[in-house]
């Protein structure tokens, strides 16, 4: 049986609107709603006069100037990218000709043999490239930037140290589980990632889709048994003769809308590729979604 995840499914954000959430921090909300950004993409500003902006969001220029206007004469000093989904990355071009400030992330988006996949931004490259716990200092605050892969290989999440917030950006949302789709997005890495954060003494976190996530560590072990109990589920179904994913979606996501079978579909397959790693199951190579997979 699945784990029940308490999803924030209150969060209503007031679009186009600066909200004040705590001193020295603030959000602004893209109107962006959907079956994989909840109400919409996120947009954090860190700092007071001299502000750092993580995950400028979508290419919607009512967005980028909302932002820009509610700022008014304070200045942007960093454009700081979690991951480069078309929901959270495109609108930096726009911010930073508007604002002249200089982008960091951990590099483009990952290619496959087929190029960067549908969602993926092909055009974001950082003009400053950050490594696992590399330091953005601006004024009156300090972050550190984590390299979280799993959700995309190039995923960031940024630590505010002093505050014990944490920006997890798409590794953990406020609503819902983060889809992992292969080749880019895998599994192994996504878990271990959410171990990572089993060790760390953040406080709260503000997810860029979702409301805040107080007393964090039980939400990310939640996330973590959700993914075993995918994996049992997979295990049920390979002993019961399913041994495609066509024949594992109808079971598994019975209570998910056929719209977002294919969604599914993709992270069936990256928790496929995940028991193939680990030696659990055997598959027809290469691993994708037409595979025959089995019991060791």
């Amino acid at each position: 049986m699945a784990t029940v995840i308490p999803f924030d499914r209150d969060f209503e954000p007031p679009y186009g609107v600066i909200e004040r959430l705590a001193p020295g921090l603030r959000r602004i909300v893209a109107r962006n709603p959907g079956p994989f950004t909840f109400r919409g993409t996120a947009t954090f500003i860190v700092g007071e006069g001299d502000v750092a902006v993580i995950d400028p969001g979508p290419d919607l220029p009512d967005h980028v100037a909302g932002l820009v206007a509610g700022l008014g004469d304070e200045k942007v000093t960093h454009i700081l990218v979690t991951h480069t989904h078309l929901d959270h990355s495109p609108a930096a071009a726009a911010l930073k000709a508007a604002t002249g400030a200089p982008t960091y992330g951990f590099g483009p988006h990952g290619r496959g043999l087929d190029g960067v996949e549908a969602g993926g931004d092909a055009d974001f490259v950082p003009d400053v490239t950050l490594g696992d716990r590399d330091m953005i200092k601006g004024s009156g605050w300090q972050l550190e930037a984590l390299h979280t892969p799993g959700h995309t290989s190039n995923h960031l999440a940024f630590a505010w140290p002093d505050r014990k917030i944490l920006f997890p950006g798409d590794l953990v949302m406020g609503w819902s589980t983060s889809v992992i789709s292969p080749p880019d997005g895998n599994m192994g890495d996504y878990l271990r990632s959410l171990i990572r954060l089993l060790d760390r003494d953040d406080e709260i976190y503000w997810p860029t889709h979702g409301g805040p996530i107080r007393n964090p560590k039980p939400f990310v072990e939640a996330f973590i048994a959700h993914r075993r109990d995918r994996e049992d589920e997979i295990l049920a179904c390979l002993r019961n003769g399913q041994e495609t994913i066509a024949d594992m979606i109808p079971v598994i996501y019975a209570d998910v809308p056929p719209a977002l079978h294919g969604a599914a579909a993709r992270s069936l397959l990256a928790a496929l590729i995940h028991l193939v790693e680990t030696g659990t199951i055997w598959c027809s190579a290469p691993a994708d979604e037409e595979s025959i997979y089995r019991l060791r």
